[in-house]
């Protein structure tokens, strides 16, 4: 990391650490403005990013890391912060802490604190703890932690926040008072021979008292940055007695400055005797996603018809401009015919898709989520997964790609690659739209029923998966689930916010730019053959591709070169399965009334008999086959291997297909 320096401002660099779920990226977006997404969970913040403050003058660059509960490296996350603490370029640390969970958060400030750093601790949260009855002394807290600045805060409230810079501006300037803690007569020997025979080897070397105790705990990464013999001062790990002392210290801490706590039972302990129950807590979560797909589908059809009628007007427009100044017959087709509608066909599902991410937005910050992967835990442990695994999977509803990056968290490899083979069966948002517009057109009595399903069939098929691999690898051991379950808390107005207009200007970015792409792609192969440009499709570049699909997909219900030719297409990115149905049948809107009738009419009599069970598998195809390139390509950088990315693709190519045509078959011979 490189300091930035201005000849008229003076920046000081600050990382902000914590323990996942005390507020840390809520506190870094108030104090930057940085938009960030709030997660209750590891993994979501897998890279240190950077954002900017001034306060009085001074500039301040923060870094904001992943959330970890220790400095003794086993997971990426701890990795990353722990590298980023140690960079010399970082001048004071802020370590936010959970007030309402002191104790728990204390070791990692016990850790940072032996680090010889200037050192701010941020108590976040303190409302929580005036509505849970608990009051912190925040003089003696301080004094047992070394004299460091001690400021309560509120990140969701955004009270505290000048006080906390001033306090990092002055703590940087004041520097680091030396803080030890004392342990046991015989580590305490060891610390003093191991601090000297580093200073011996790395005389320039800083933090030499925190290095000494790491050498004695056998931390890894250290014997291998610095491979000095201490075979003669350490004869084994003293690792467990160093946490022992830690703690004992932070108990003896928390009994001196915490007090006043309620006896009564908590509202989050009460709600958890449900949401967390180890029978209803699996159906409460299915009913709680059931009802955001109802209101996904009847509050975002409401406002749909404003995009539908508004895109109408747009289109006809554009195309009796382009008529009305002579524009070539090819060249208002590219426009009306393929972007208009290919794009055009996209922007009409963002009134879906906010409800979607709104609602999805509240269930994370109010503290549900991380309830989910909870309750999931016992489910992922039986088809031989870590308990971890589930987080990535229902990142994956958002977005697969942040999902696959999140599989870091979990701390083997053979985990890892099997969290990313099963994730991409989780529905996300691009998704959504192929969901809306055939749910729309064939299942009109209940879409948003329809489209739910299609959600639980990808976790049952993910499970499935699991279950398989599992029993092929003869059941491997795995970790379990060690995740904090946070209060839960009225969800934040404005991390809401940022949250649900990131994900609408990516989804506007990626109709601008991906699609917009796809749909001249998608327009030019279907508009040209091999005797130039064509009057029907038919005998076009995209009729010649899709016929080389149609025996494959006949028996899964597929059987239409204008299916093949979409599904192609949405390798791009899955919205474009819509925006090919719009180009390949001529309408410019395909979500309207008047558009789905032309779309059912102009399929059926291409393909006779096409009905609500070809629609269904085609959605459960688009489902379970290849994820879009962005993902792909995301598998293979945390992968490292285009071997395991190649079979995951083939994989995913063949489940569909087996998926699907099983549907296809069995259905057919039920209804007929």
């Amino acid at each position: 990391m490189e300091k930035q320096h201005t000849p008229e401002k003076k920046y000081i660099h600050v990382a902000c650490v914590g323990n996942p779920n005390c507020g840390k990226t809520t506190l870094f977006n108030a104090l930057t403005g940085s938009r960030l997404k709030v997660a209750n969970w590891p993994g979501v913040t897998v890279e240190k990013v950077e954002g900017e403050t001034e306060y009085e003058g001074m500039g301040i660059m923060l870094v904001d890391t992943p959330g970890i509960y220790s400095l003794t490296c086993y997971t990426i996350e701890e990795k990353v912060t722990r590298s980023c603490v140690m960079d010399d370029d970082i001048d004071v640390i802020v370590n936010i802490v959970d007030a309402s969970s002191l104790e728990r958060n204390l070791y990692l400030t016990l850790q940072l604190l032996e680090l010889g750093k200037p050192v701010v601790l941020a108590l976040n949260m303190m409302d929580i703890v005036k509505e849970r009855g608990l009051e912190i002394d925040l003089h003696r807290l301080p004094e047992m932690l070394g004299s460091i600045p001690v400021v309560p805060v509120s990140a969701a409230k955004r009270t505290g926040l000048d006080i906390l810079l001033h306090a990092v501006i002055h703590h940087y300037e004041e520097g680091a008072e030396e803080y030890i803690l004392d342990y046991p007569q015989e580590i305490e020997d060891k610390i003093a021979k191991l601090s000297v025979m580093m200073q011996a080897h790395y005389p320039t070397h800083s933090s030499v008292r925190w290095h000494a105790i790491k050498l004695l705990e056998d931390d890894e990464e250290v014997r291998e940055e610095h491979p000095i013999r201490t075979t003669d001062v350490v004869e084994r790990s003293y690792e467990k007695e160093i946490i022992q002392c830690k703690y004992a210290y932070i108990e003896h801490v928390v009994g001196e400055t915490l007090f006043h706590k309620d006896k009564k039972a908590a509202t989050t302990d009460k709600a958890d005797r449900v949401l967390t129950h180890p029978v209803l807590g699996v159906p409460v979560f299915l009913l709680i996603m059931c009802t955001v797909f109802f209101l996904t589908f009847t509050v975002g059809d409401l406002l749909k018809g404003v995009f539908e009628q508004g895109l109408d007007i747009f289109s006809g427009s554009v195309r009796s401009l382009l008529e009305a100044v002579h524009v070539a017959g090819w060249l208002q087709s590219l426009v009306v015919d393929g972007i208009i509608a290919g794009v055009g066909g996209i922007l009409t599902f963002l009134p879906n898709i906010f409800i979607l991410f709104l609602a999805l937005a509240v269930l994370e910050d109010s503290g549900y989520m991380s309830r989910v992967a909870y309750v999931m835990d016992s489910v992922m442990g039986r088809v031989g997964l870590s308990g971890k695994a589930f987080l990535p999977m229902i990142l994956g509803f958002g977005c697969t790609v942040p999902a696959i990056m999140a599989s870091r968290a979990l701390e083997t490899e053979h985990d890892r690659r099997k969290t990313m083979l099963i994730t991409p069966f989780m529905s996300c948002s691009a998704r959504l739209p192929v969901y809306v517009l055939f749910s729309g057109m064939f299942f009109p009595d209940c879409p948003g029923l329809a489209a739910f399903s299609l959600y639980v069939v990808g976790m049952i098929i993910a499970i499935l998966s699991a279950m398989v691999i599992n029993r092929l690898e003869k059941g491997k051991n795995n970790d379990s689930l060690l995740i904090e379950l946070p209060e839960y808390k009225r969800p934040n107005a404005r991390t809401i916010r940022i949250y649900v207009l990131n994900k609408v200007k990516d989804y506007l970015s990626k109709a601008g730019t991906t699609i917009f792409l796809a749909s001249i792609v998608i327009w030019f192969v279907l508009n040209f053959g091999m005797s130039g440009m064509v009057d029907n499709p038919a005998d076009s570049f995209g009729a010649v591709i899709g016929r080389l699909l149609v025996p494959v997909l006949a028996p899964a219900g597929l059987g239409m070169w204008q299916i093949g030719v979409a599904l192609l297409s949405g390798i791009s990115a899955k919205e474009v399965v819509v925006s090919s149905f719009a180009v390949l049948f001529g309408v410019s809107n395909a979500n309207s009334a008047a558009g789905m009738e032309t779309i059912i009419a102009n399929v059926q009599a291409a393909y006779p008999g096409f009905g609500p069970l070809n629609a269904y598998c085609l959605m459960l195809f688009c489902l379970l086959y290849v994820p879009c390139v962005a993902t792909v390509a995301t598998v293979k950088k945390e992968s490292g291997s285009w071997g395991f990315t190649l079979k995951m693709i083939a994989f995913e190519l063949a489940l569909a297909w087996s998926v699907t045509t099983l549907v296809y078959q069995v259905g057919s011979l039920l209804l007929h």
